[in-house]
């Protein structure tokens, strides 16, 4: 039975508006997609042959998965100054705080968050690792219209499952502002006791900093290391896999140390690409932008957010890697972590004194708290640079920004090393269908994409309901990417009874193989969860066929 008290989880809860139900519109149940209140067209129109995100389809897997207490809640999105703690900067989030306030449901229930969008650009909501109605998925040209400024939409849907989730934009570079917050859903037979809990947002930081924006970096990016721009067309695109091995002799070693970026600077600030970054864990290069901060709850580690408990409390820990280009290499210093779920599917429990988390990944993990101050420590993996939290439990000093807890150095745990709790493990079975995507590009020309063949909202990989899938990523490139499916979990196939996973992480010139049961009809986005990678062109569309 759990005891953790709901004031100690980051920040305070948006508030929820009891049991009353918001009215649903005809059609797809959106409100406002065209900028208006009342009625509206939900989502755009799927090929001839294909199910529609707001079919009959769709209506009905929704009805299976139940109709639970309603949760209302509001969220407005638009410009702000954040305190980063130290360093004061110009963002976009949700409620003027970073991250955004968690919402926090229970499983069962329907959510129906309505967001406000005070944005100069439009935008929309994607809710990461939730199996929910494709209507809903918030990508934009796909599965439902971009909610434009001035405008506000309802996002309305069954929420199935317990677990660490999250929600960010699906527009653009947004989610590298500061358009990101927690989603918690509890358990309503919570197995696990501990005392209190502790929600960790891992992110990596540019926007606002000295002119910098996502969309430069982005469009700095697309120069490709070559300086002729981006190759966006044709087969030929993702030939070039030359990767980061020459960014050195492209870009000179003018780096500074904890951020690794070139010192010349440019009209939207100093170039924010990666120079010389390497790790084992990631199988060579570690990313491509040099971010100038990395942050743990939204603060560096000069003035860090501090989590506080008595010694002795059981806390549980759910790490949440936001960052756009970043693989992050948690420890809790002077303790050890017992992890107890990832992407918010339990597995068994496995001890460790670190996890690795790509961009998208989530772990939730128990510790029993000592007594004093101990840093939460948060290492931009092959980046030369890390930040951290707090744990106070006591008097004593807090360590410095520079501390490096050994537990960074000790054992080192990943996904394919944990294996899934059986009552979520998925059942051996022959997949009726395999789906092969190879994942091409590199640096020089900045093509990042799927089989060579940049993302198009009307690419179809087909699937039918019923079916187990098996999908095959095969990295031709020289970088890692983390890869995620929407509105799906999938089994590690790579390992026997391998966990249960939303995203997970591809190694260069390395395969990946996942399995999913096709049990959610719709239109799914499936890329690569580097921000920039997607931008790019590495998404793709898993589509179920109609009958």
């Amino acid at each position: 039975m759990r005891t953790h008290t709901r004031r100690t989880v980051l920040g305070a809860s948006i508030a929820v508006a009891g049991t009353g139900v918001l009215a649903a519109c005809s059609g797809s149940e959106h409100s406002g997609h065209d900028g208006n209140s009342g009625n509206g067209s939900g989502s755009p129109a799927a090929p001839k042959g294909y199910v529609d995100p707001a079919g009959p389809e769709v209506a009905a897997a929704e009805k299976k998965r139940g109709s639970g207490p309603v949760r209302e809640v509001r969220l407005t999105a638009a410009a702000a100054s954040l305190d980063l703690g130290g360093r004061t900067v110009k963002s976009w989030a949700y409620g003027g705080e970073l991250p955004g306030k968690e919402v926090r449901v229970t499983a069962g229930d329907t959510l129906a968050l309505t967001l406000a969008n005070h944005l100069p650009e439009a935008t929309s909501l994607h809710w990461h690792g939730i199996a929910l109605r494709n209507d809903m998925d918030g990508v934009p040209g796909l599965t439902q219209r971009a909610v434009k400024p001035g405008a506000d939409l309802t996002y309305r849907f069954a929420v199935p499952h317990p677990g660490t989730y999250w929600f960010h934009p699906h527009s653009g570079t947004q989610q590298d502002r500061g358009l990101y917050a927690p989603l918690i859903v509890e358990d309503p037979k919570e197995p696990l006791s501990y005392d209190k809990e502790w929600v960790v947002v891992l992110d990596d930081w540019v926007d606002g900093v000295d002119g910098s924006t996502p969309d430069a970096v982005l469009a700095e990016l697309r120069g490709g290391m070559g300086g002729g721009g981006m190759d966006m067309g044709g087969e030929d695109g993702g030939t070039d896999h030359s990767g980061h091995d020459m960014s050195d002799m492209a870009m000179g070693m003018g780096a500074d140390a904890g951020a690794g970026a070139s010192a010349s600077p440019g009209a939207s600030g100093p170039s924010r690409m990666m120079t010389g970054s390497s790790s084992e864990l990631l199988g060579g290069d570690a990313g491509d932008v040099a971010y100038p901060y990395y942050l743990v709850n939204g603060r560096t580690a000069a003035v860090p957010s501090v989590f506080r408990a008595r010694p002795g409390d059981r806390i549980r820990i759910r790490f949440i890697n936001a960052g756009g280009d970043t693989a992050f290499r948690v420890a809790l210093g002077g303790h050890e972590m017992t992890v107890t779920h990832t992407d918010g599917f339990p597995v068994r429990h496995a001890r460790t004194d670190a996890l690795l988390l790509g961009m998208g990944e989530r772990y939730d993990v128990l510790v029993t708290a000592g007594d004093g101050v101990f840093p939460l420590a948060a290492l931009a993996e092959g980046k030369k640079a890390s930040t951290h939290a707090l744990l106070r439990t006591g008097g004593g000093t807090a360590p410095s920004a520079a501390v490096r807890p050994r537990e960074l150095d000790g054992r080192l745990l990943t996904a394919d090393r944990l294996k899934a709790d059986e009552s979520v493990a998925l059942k051996e079975k022959e997949p009726d269908r395999t789906v092969r995507l190879q994942l091409t590009g590199g640096m020089m020309k900045y093509d990042w994409a799927f089989d060579k063949k940049p993302y198009r909202a009307d690419q179809r990989h087909p699937v039918r309901a019923g079916e187990r899938v098996r999908l095959v990523f095969a990295n031709s490139t020289s970088m890692w990417h983390p890869v995620h499916l929407h509105g799906h979990t999938f089994g590690l196939a790579n390992v026997a009874g391998g966990p249960r996973k939303d995203t997970a992480v591809v190694l260069p010139n390395g395969t990946l193989t996942v399995d999913f049961d096709a049990d959610n009809p719709g239109l799914w986005m499936v890329h690569c969860h580097n921000v920039y990678h997607s931008e790019a062109g590495m998404m793709t569309v898993l589509g179920y066929r109609s009958r």
